[in-house]
């Protein structure tokens, strides 16, 4: 009998520890996307902005190249139409982004944006993205996602290049059956 009450005690206390480490580690995902606001570290945008009448600075131009990657499960052909354009700060500019879904089955995915260098991301305004709603496609089609976007007038004058790079993830286990349309 005394040799269980260290063991129970033992067991007691790896598991509060194994509780704890678990409500951490979902605790770790908000407390990450505080400290990326509060920083503007990791290039991560902001929402829907709100665009207001800029003055475009004809006088620079900035360079913003766009990277289109699959996370490791997804399997749709996923590409900008363009690896890069060339605009003018305050100027509003769109790019399209191809999705395909290969497969013999609806899928649903969602584009995660980014932007580099991280301390751009304050200055690049999204007007209209792809990325603020989940894409559903249905077996073999193909779509054409816009991005509208305006790079800032008061982006620092030393950043000549930015990139915006999506990351597409595979959610369609996570929703409910996608009902496919009869024709």
């Amino acid at each position: 009998m005394s040799e269980t009450l260290p063991i129970r005690r033992l067991v007691i206390r790896l598991s509060l520890v194994v509780v704890g480490m678990f409500g951490f580690g979902f605790a770790l995902v908000p407390i990450y996307d505080v400290m990326c606001q509060a920083f503007g570290i990791n290039g991560k945008t902001a929402g829907a902005y709100q665009a207001e009448q800029q003055d475009v600075d004809e006088s620079r131009r900035v360079r913003v190249q766009f990277l289109a990657t699959n996370a490791a499960d997804m399997v749709w052909e996923f590409r900008p139409m363009a690896d890069e354009v060339s605009v003018h700060p305050g100027d509003s500019t769109q790019m399209l982004f191809i999705a395909h879904n290969p497969t013999d089955k609806p899928m649903i995915a969602q584009a995660i944006p980014s932007v580099a260098p991280s301390k751009a991301a304050a200055f690049f305004h999204k007007t209209e993205c792809f990325c603020f709603t989940q894409q559903v496609l249905q077996p073999g089609e193909r779509i054409e996602m816009p991005v509208r976007f305006i790079v800032d007038r008061d982006l620092p004058a030393d950043v000549r290049h930015l990139t915006l790079a999506y990351t597409l993830f595979d959610i369609t286990a996570s929703k409910p059956p996608v009902a496919q349309a009869t024709p």
